[in-house]
Parts: structure tokens; sequence; C-alpha cells
């Protein structure tokens, strides 16, 4: 009898122990995701209720709030230096980048409830990290009408940050807070895998989950191919036997998919960029904007379980190709700045889509396309999934950086670059970039007017540097981070998002009147000089014309023009 009482006094506790772990998006069958607060307070229930979990708080973000990330370990430990240790993968998930794109960030409160309730068995061998809601400030910015290609939930937040910031294209450039802090947590997690779970647009197809998977050519090294030659087909198996079949992120936004696609681009300012810097595997998961709310949710909770089983059936072999691959690049002397798709090579793979038609516009009277749910179809699609280097660099025995240029200097220490101080005032003979030319582009971007189309050229230099300026040695383990950031041609280096633009201005200048003075002795003392003016005459009949431009070109090549004008301020050591 005494059995039997305790036994339904255990199934009571179970039962309501179970509904007080609901979440929002359970409570409301589907319809609303969580909150901000509901999120970070459910999370605090589980770290209070489980040994298996600790939320930790982080540096501050643009909203006001600290960046929180929770740990998960099946054995209680919670430290990532000794999870590597102990030879486990370690997994970093990130939500609500995109607040709007809630999904992950319902799934993985109900994954890591099940986790940590044993609902769900943990592979010994896996570790995970979870950035419960990565935008705070959108997520605050809560509304009903921001995405309106989406079907559901009924409310969500904004896309824009408590800056009005796209996070997701600030991985580099850190205007964020949320980007410093994200940061130092990635550093310190170190994480073998990673995925960002977003919600698409664009082209309407058949399955509810898409993927982007690190473009493999630009990942390289071992890694890279085991990613793509292995990881993810069973990936893409696994789902399949979940009874979520996926498809690669269709890339193909105005366009009919059957045509084929190319796989997306990720330059480092997005995540799974960001995180290719450091040999980390990374998906970016895509569900499908149209599907309902609640299938999203499932689909996204089902790659995120499926991401750590295949983590730990592959566990030997991230950890060992990983490790290897960065070994190699501490030993790699030619380094790809940027790459463009190889459109001679593509995949066949198959694609549920459906047929798109055209018809009158009820808005404006014209033709406009759509896709017929009535003609559902199974083709064999092109996708190019190739990228080949389009510009390379020749990686520096170091680099030197004057102090004040300390933005920059901060960005390299949150990520981990190893850096040196001169003990004192020193000329050092280097290797200095001019600015030949670039291009600035005219509308705003993420608060910057990006600069592109650039063209350098390289001079060896006696430059003074104090004492106090960063001398960074390169073959140490972040040196793709080093090179893609700091060399002026990288797609996303620190030149480009306008880090460096106040050597573009000429700081000092002269009077017409007075430099003819100066410059009429001058030119008289160098015969070489005026043998170059005189045969610019001859063949520029614009440039004989013109005192102005005449002065000017006698007056770059005196020793009064200031040397730091388009001079490049960091530096390469070569020898």
């Amino acid at each position: 009898m005494k059995k039997t009482i305790l036994a339904t006094q255990i199934l009571i506790f179970s039962i309501l122990h179970a509904q007080n772990l609901s979440t929002p998006f359970e409570q409301s069958k589907g319809l609303q995701t969580a909150t901000y607060t509901q999120c970070i307070d459910y999370y605090r229930k589980l770290d209070a209720m489980y040994a298996n979990i600790v939320l930790k708080t982080w540096d501050t973000t643009d909203a006001g709030y600290p960046l929180n990330v929770l740990l998960y370990s099946a054995d209680g430990q919670f430290d990532p230096t000794v999870w590597h240790k102990q030879k486990k993968v370690v997994i970093l998930i990130n939500n609500g980048i995109h607040p709007g794109e809630p999904d992950g960030v319902d799934a993985c409160m109900m994954l890591l409830r099940d986790l940590a309730s044993g609902k769900i068995k943990t592979p010994a061998n896996v570790a995970i990290a979870v950035i419960p809601l990565y935008n705070i400030g959108g997520s605050l910015n809560r509304g009903s009408f921001s995405r309106v290609n989406q079907n559901g939930p009924e409310s969500y937040g904004f896309r824009g940050n408590a800056q009005n910031l796209d996070l997701n294209r600030d991985f580099i450039k850190s205007d964020s807070k949320n980007a410093r802090a994200f940061a130092k947590i990635f550093q310190w997690i170190n994480p073998d895998v990673f995925s960002d779970n977003h919600v698409s647009d664009g082209a309407d197809y058949r399955y509810t989950m898409t993927l982007i998977s690190t473009q493999h050519n630009k990942l390289e090294g071992g890694i890279g191919d085991f990613a793509h030659d292995i990881f993810d087909s069973a990936l893409y198996r696994d789902m399949a036997k979940k009874n979520w079949v996926m498809t690669p992120y269709v890339n193909a936004e105005g366009t009919d998919p059957v045509n084929g696609w190319t796989a997306f681009y990720e330059p480092p300012r997005f995540s799974s960029g960001y995180a290719s810097l450091f040999s980390t595997i990374a998906f970016i998961p895509e569900t499908h904007m149209l599907k309902p709310f609640a299938d999203r949710v499932a689909s996204t909770y089902a790659l995120m379980q499926t991401l750590i089983e295949q983590s730990s059936l592959y566990g030997d072999s991230i950890i060992v190709k990983r490790k290897r691959t960065i070994e190699a690049q501490e030993k790699q002397t030619t380094f790809v700045l940027s790459w463009k798709p190889d459109t001679t090579s593509f995949d066949l793979i198959p694609f549920k889509g459906y047929e798109a038609g055209y018809k009158t516009s009820g808005v404006t009277g014209m033709q406009r396309m759509f896709f017929d749910h009535s003609k559902p179809f199974d083709k064999q699609v092109r996708f190019y999934n190739t990228y080949i280097p389009a510009k390379t660099v020749e990686k520096p025995k170091a680099y030197i950086i004057p102090q004040g240029w300390w933005s920059v200097i901060d960005l390299l220490k949150i990520n981990g670059v190893v850096m040196k101080r001169l003990a004192a005032d020193t000329t050092i003979t280097v290797d200095a970039y001019h600015i030949d030319d670039y291009k600035s582009q005219t509308r705003p971007y993420e608060k910057h007017h990006r600069n592109y189309d650039v063209k350098l050229s390289t001079q060896s230099q006696n430059v003074r540097f104090l004492k106090g300026d960063y001398i960074i040695y390169t073959s140490q383990r972040h040196d793709r981070y080093i090179v893609e950031t700091l060399e002026p041609l990288g797609d996303d280096s620190f030149f480009s998002w306008n880090f460096f633009d106040a050597i573009l201005q000429q700081k000092e200048g002269y009077s017409d009147y007075r430099w003819e003075d100066v410059a009429e002795p001058f030119i008289q003392q160098h015969p070489e000089i005026k043998d170059q003016l005189e045969e610019k005459k001859k063949t520029d009949a614009k440039f004989a014309a013109s005192a102005d431009a005449q002065l000017e070109f006698v007056y770059r090549l005196s020793p009064y023009y200031e040397p730091s004008h388009m001079r490049y301020p960091v530096f390469r050591l070569v020898k």
C-alpha cells in the first residue's frame, strides 16, 4: 500500500515537474516564442535544478543587458579548457542573432531541458555551450509586422540590435558590444563545431530545414575535406531518418531554384565565416520562412540533436583533423584573402520544389512569378559548391602596428592574438604598403562606407617605431585571423571596414605662392625630379596645362610631403 502511494506521489510530482518546465512555445501550442526575460529565467531555473547545467554571465551588450552563455556537460564539468583535455567535441550554439528568426531560441530551451533531465541521452564525449539569445536589444523590440515573409510566431523581436546593427555582419568590425562579448566567449569556448540558427528568406520549396555549411574550400585543410565529404553527409542522412529531409540553403532569391544555385559565400563578417578563421566546422541552419513556426522549431530541435549525435560519432576525427589543420596553418606561407565560385564545377543534388509560374498581380496589374503548390516536383539541380582563390598573399614574419591604432589592437587582443610590445624606440626595415587607389561605397552599410577595389604598391622603408608599439609574430595559432584582417585586400579586412581611413586624408599642405619659392630651388638641386616633371609634361597634355598639377607633382616627390599619407599603417617584417 505504501509503495502504491509512493509511486502515485512520484507520478504526480513528475507531472507537475514536467508542467513546470514547459516553455512558452509549448504552452502556446507552438504559436509563441519566448521573450528575452522568459528565456533567461527559464535557463536560470534549469541551472538551479540540474547539476549538469550552469548559466554564466559575460560582458554587457548594446542593450545594457549582459550576454549569457549556458554550459552543459553530463559530468558537471564546466571549464572548456578541461573539456578539450578530456577529448570532448565542444559544440557552441548561437540563437537569436536575428530575433525575428527565433526558432533556435525555443528549440534549444526544450533541448537543454531534455538533455539535463535525461530524456535525451548525452554522449560522454560531447560538451555543449549555448548563447540563449544573442541580440538582446532586438529581442526587446518586439512586434508582429517586421517579418512580412514569415509564417509565425505571433510576435517576435526585430532584426536590428540596440544600435540598429545587423549583428550577423559585425563579427570582424565589432561595432557592437555584443560582438566583442561574443568574441571573448568564442575564444574561451574554442568550439570544434558551431551552429548559428536562422530562418530563411527567398524562394518557395518543400523543405522545412535548409543548411549553410562553411564553404569547405574556405575552411581548408583536412577539416574542410572531412566536413564536406563525411560530416555534412552524416547530418543529411540522420535528419532524413528523423523525417526532416534537408537541402543546402537555397541561395536563389528572386530566381527559380530549378535552375540551380551557387553555395552561399560567407566572408568573416558572418558568424560562420568568422568561425572558419579558427578552423571550426560551422553551420547556419535556415528553416523555411513559409513553414509553420511549430514545424520550424521542431526541425531545429532535430538538427541540434543530430549535430550532437554525429559530433559524438565522429568525435575523434573532428578533434584530430581540426588540430592538424591549425598546426598546418602555423607553418603555412600563402593565405587566401578572397574566394570566387568555380563555375565549371557543380554537384547534382535532389531538390523538392514547386513549379514556378506567372500570373497577373492584384497589386500592380503586371505579371508576377509565383510557386504553384499544385505542381510539386522532384528534380536534380545544379549546386555550385566549389570556391577557388581569387586573391592570395605571402605571410610575413611579423606585422608591426603603432600603438595609436588602439581600436584594431583591442580587437586583436579580444580574438586571442599573441602580441609583444617594443621595449624601446627603434628604426626597423619593413615592407610598407602604399594605397595607390581605392573606392568607397557611396551609401552606408552597417555604419560604414566600405573600401573596395584597393590597389597597392609595396616599398622597403626604414620606419621609426616607438616604445610600446606592437609586433605580432606569425606562425601562431590565429594566423588566419591575423592575415585576413590585417592585409588590406582581405574580403573583410580592417582596412575595408574603414579602421584606417585617417591615413587617406592629407594633414599638411602648402600655399601655392610659398611652395613656388621653395620648389624652384628644390628642383634645381634635384635635376632628376626636374627631368621627371618635364617628361610628364611631354606625355600628358592635361598635366602640362595645369600649374596646380605640376606643383603637386613636385611636392609629392619632395621631403615636404608627409610620408604617412596613403601609407598603410600596418607594416610587414619579412626578414
